[in-house]
């Protein structure tokens, strides 16, 4: 009877996920967030594991080097840049997240940073808190230009909201031409982008190649009017630059859902910055969201165990005899 640990801290037993996958002759273990308790705790929890649906969890080459029957991963979301996918590969485990399942959800927060933003809501309703009554103008979205960096199905779930709200929307994007199925969406590369935009909304995934993307030199192609919002990967960013940029008045200010290290530290270069305001990353938790999350890990942790995932972001080699996981 194959073992499935879940360590996403929102699932529980004997809800839904849960019964879905005993009834399908699958035994579950529960060990929410064991990620964070360090990397032995993982091990331990992993050790008896067939698979895993997992949250935000380390599991890097070590840990996965250590659970000898581990055979499928699903990440409860779309991002798994926690994950060592190479590895995973070499010691035949499938790794599988769920694109598109808070697609809905972090399209309408992106939207509401965006008017929190233009409206300065955190300021007016901290300036209340502390007994005053602020009043400042903002500015309207109508007629402003929104730059989308990455085209996934949150960007392109954003799209169709901000042109409501009367927003010219231009995209840049690593995505095929072909992929490119909007006529309404302008693209064009990303120095263009950052010159043209009122509001930059990061969508992008994590990869070597957009670690630190927004640095120094692209806060300063951008208008001294303009807005960073990022619901994607803290580390797109270098929050370094952004702090001096927007303390400098390079760009206006930043809406920070996701930063490097999570929970903000004391020490971050982002504290105490006016213009930055930085959120609990939040963008894809809604009871919606995560119910969908939980429904589809479990089949996709299902249709991996058979061996016909359907999401699966590698090609896993032929899973090692145990105790071979040299």
């Amino acid at each position: 009877m194959p073992r499935i640990l879940i360590t996403t801290d929102y699932l529980r037993p004997g809800d839904d996920v849960d019964r879905y996958l005993t009834g399908h002759g699958h035994t579950t273990v529960h060990a929410p967030l064991a990620g964070r308790s360090g990397p032995e705790a993982l091990v331990a929890a992993l050790r008896d594991a067939d698979a895993a649906l997992v949250g935000h969890d380390p599991l890097t080459a070590e840990v996965l080097s250590r659970a000898p029957r581990l055979r499928a991963v699903v990440r409860t979301g779309v991002g798994y840049d926690a994950i060592d996918v190479a590895a995973a590969t070499r010691l035949g485990i499938t790794v599988s997240n769920l694109p598109g399942v808070n697609a809905g959800a972090v399209a309408e927060y992106t939207m509401g940073l965006l008017l929190a933003t233009a409206r300065g809501l955190v300021r007016s309703a901290a300036g209340v808190a502390a007994g005053g009554w602020p009043r400042h103008d903002g500015h309207e979205l109508r007629g402003s230009t929104l730059g989308l960096i990455g085209y996934g199905a949150a960007a392109r779930a954003v799209v169709p909201l901000a042109q409501a709200f009367g927003m010219r929307v231009l995209c840049t994007t690593g995505v095929p031409e072909s992929g490119r199925t909007d006529p309404s969406v302008r693209f064009v590369d990303l120095p263009e982008l950052l010159a043209a935009s009122d509001h930059v909304s990061v969508h992008t995934r994590l990869t070597e190649q957009t670690r630190g993307l927004l640095d120094a030199s692209a806060f300063a192609l951008m208008k001294p009017t303009a807005v960073l919002v990022n619901t994607a990967r803290g580390a797109v960013v270098d929050e370094q630059a952004l702090a001096e940029a927007v303390r400098t008045g390079r760009i206006a200010g930043a809406a920070l859902d996701v930063v490097t290290e999570e929970p903000l530290p004391a020490d971050s270069p982002l504290r105490g910055v006016d213009g930055i305001d930085v959120y609990s990353h939040l963008a894809g938790q809604t009871a919606e969201a995560r119910a969908a999350a939980g429904t589809e890990g479990a089949a996709e942790i299902v249709a991996a165990l058979a061996g016909k995932p359907r999401h699966a972001v590698n090609t896993p080699l032929p899973k090692p005899p145990a105790g071979d996981h040299g």
